[in-house]
């Protein structure tokens, strides 16, 4: 069988060749976009990751195209219904690292309300051990609100009990067992705004969680409250946030992703593509004003990125292909089973 993998790290070709030694494997580090298209084109599996953008009309291009493994938890970067129409099937990692991104939330979540971060630019940037600007707040006592109670939200929610706060959670299908065995309460997605000092994103990014947060419940945020987001950036309007953030509705955020994060991360490529669309234009100048903001850490969408992590989500994604060599599709994303 023809495999590409793509977006690989040399660590992860060795395994992959070991693993899938009686398939023709073709491995790069480079991505797969509307403009990144190999030359090679005769796969039927592929596997990527999620800085690939698999568009109709990259799937024009890979005309034996049967299977696409993508190597994250979330696919928003796969177009599904295209997928669906032309008999492609698709998996993710449905779980890798819940203790991975739970770790990483509380790093930006105690960077952000004591400061950490500016404390230590500070006396690298000046030497000055002055304490001025560097007052924070304590998380015992404050209210934690969880959208999106699965497996990465439980998990904050035990590492959360730690620090002695109360959480308030919201998910489409409660878990009520969890909720007694961990001690927290389901509420309304309004209540939770109303209610929590801290709002952190734990759920997947889908045409229904599209702007969750948005310009219309924005100010339904308890002010003074904090946001923090290693799920994905499409779950907040862009607009809506930096609105919150000069209004002073909200003290700070900390943001692993972002809305047209990719387009983000490579300007040059996206205005020379064409004609950009303008929403993307102003949210592309909304994240300049995020970075920009002294009360906002971004972080390079690192919050899956150990060394574990990497290693369960290679064995997840290799363990899906080899399931569907011997004619089997495991791990398929929800939306095409």
């Amino acid at each position: 069988m023809r495999i590409g993998f793509f977006e690989l790290e040399g660590w992860e070709k060795s395994a992959i060749e070991n693993q899938l030694a009686g398939s023709e494997l073709f491995l790069t580090g480079d991505k797969i976009t509307e403009l990144e298209i190999p030359e090679k084109r005769d796969f039927e599996v592929i596997s990527v990751f999620v800085n690939s953008r698999i568009s109709a009309k990259v799937l024009d291009a890979f005309p034996n195209l049967k299977y696409i493994v993508t190597r994250s938890t979330g696919y928003d970067h796969i177009d599904l219904a295209e997928c669906k129409k032309r008999d492609i099937s698709v998996s993710f990692v449905p779980g890798y690292g819940d203790n991975t991104v739970a770790e990483f939330t509380f790093g930006l979540l105690d960077n952000l309300t004591r400061k950490i971060y500016s404390g230590i630019d500070k006396i690298k940037e000046t030497g000055s051990f002055n304490l001025a600007g560097l007052r924070g707040t304590d998380l015992a006592g404050k209210t934690l609100g969880v959208i999106g109670a699965g497996r990465i939200g439980k998990k904050i929610i035990k590492i959360s009990k730690g620090f002695e706060m109360n959480v308030i959670a919201s998910d489409p299908f409660p878990d009520e067992k969890a909720s007694a065995e961990l001690g927290f309460e389901y509420v309304s997605f309004e209540n939770l705004l109303k209610q929590s000092d801290v709002i952190t994103f734990h759920c997947l990014y889908t045409p229904q969680t599209h702007h969750l947060i948005n310009k219309n419940n924005i100010n339904l945020i308890k002010p003074g409250a904090y946001l923090v987001n290693t799920a994905r950036g499409g779950l907040i309007e862009t607009e809506a946030l930096v609105s919150a953030l000069n209004q002073g509705i909200l003290a700070g955020a900390a943001l692993d992703v972002l809305e047209e994060e990719g387009e983000t991360k490579d300007e040059l490529a996206y205005l020379t593509s064409g004609h950009p669309k303008e929403e993307e234009l102003r949210t592309l100048l909304l994240n300049h004003e995020l970075i920009r903001m002294p009360n906002v850490l971004i972080t390079p969408h690192n919050a899956f990125n150990s060394q574990e992590a990497l290693q369960r989500i290679l064995s997840t994604s290799m363990d899906s292909i080899a399931s569907f060599i011997k004619g089997a599709v495991i791990n398929s994303v929800p939306e095409l089973k």
